[in-house]
């Protein structure tokens, strides 16, 4: 039976962003730059990268500058044109016309119940999660070697990444099995979901980095999962539910990864990218290294 294919993703994007006020008191956080494109513009141009055609964001009150990015600006683009500016700057913003939905979240229970108010439009799909405030820098990007993987092994994938023995307590970590031959060591079967374990309790030193591709049935194992850390419904927790039921694999991403919901990890994505950048990178590492002087 063929597979179907990964057509639609879910952004979760009604958090307050409370760790950078008062930046983020009138500004979604989704829209903070990283050099100059929104860090969810990084996360949609991941999705489109992966044949992702419809975008589903998951909203709350303040955050329509999320929508507005990726709608058409008349007034904007007729300026530009009169002034003979190119308006191919502006591509990455534009969705066609019906490939972006949105849905709220009015209450915040936690990011089970927010993946859990896309149902309606995930339908009986599999579907991708992109956690915007994982900045995944690769080539190809995390998402596009998750769906290679799931066109070979089908069932659900979670993205990972090793990391020191002394950091697993931060994280969500998996419990590994047998890891499967023909795709470089980077597929894991999931026997087990970890969050935060003790360093000496950790099954593994694979932590789970927000990107996820994940069958329907989840939907209805999120709509009688209980609440658990923090008094919220944990995705985390439906996914353990699914282990056994369904093929579980996880997906080793081969490129980089920035913590941008931290002030550190943005600063550090923002001077990562802007060294990449040919028009930047000289002036950049200068006054890196006149600040450090």
């Amino acid at each position: 039976m063929a597979r179907k294919p990964i057509r639609k993703a879910v952004f979760p994007v009604a958090g307050l962003g409370t760790r950078f006020l008062p930046a983020t008191k009138a500004i979604p956080k989704e829209m903070l730059p990283i050099i100059d494109r929104p860090l969810i513009q990084y996360a949609v141009d991941e999705a489109r990268e992966a044949g992702i055609e419809q975008l589903i964001f998951v909203t709350g009150r303040g955050k329509t500058a999320i929508v507005e990015h990726f709608d058409m600006a008349y007034e904007l683009e007729t300026t530009m044109t009169g002034r003979g500016k190119e308006l191919e700057i502006l591509e990455p913003t534009r969705v066609q016309p019906g490939n972006l939905v949105t849905v709220r979240q009015q209450v915040p229970q936690g990011l089970g119940h927010a993946i859990w108010c896309a149902r309606a439009i995930v339908g009986d799909e599999p579907f991708a999660i992109f956690l915007p405030d994982e900045l995944m820098i690769g080539q190809p990007g995390c998402m596009k070697q998750m769906v290679e993987a799931y066109d070979q092994v089908g069932g659900n994938l979670i993205s990972v990444l090793e990391v020191p023995e002394d950091e697993v307590s931060s994280y969500g970590v998996i419990a590994p099995g047998a890891r499967l031959e023909g795709f470089g060591g980077a597929l894991t079967e999931v026997l087990g979901l970890v969050e935060k374990p003790k360093r000496e309790e950790a099954p593994s030193n694979l932590i789970i980095s927000g990107r996820y591709i994940l069958q329907p049935e989840v939907m209805r194992t999120l709509e009688s999962q209980e609440k658990g850390a923090g008094g919220e419904i944990q995705l985390t927790d439906a996914m353990a539910r699914m282990i056994g039921t369904q093929p579980f694999h996880a997906v080793t991403f081969a490129g980089k990864r920035y913590d941008c919901g931290s002030k550190t990890g943005f600063v550090e994505a923002t001077l990562a990218l802007a060294l990449e950048r040919p028009d930047m990178a000289s002036d950049v590492r200068a006054i890196m290294q006149r600040l450090l002087a």
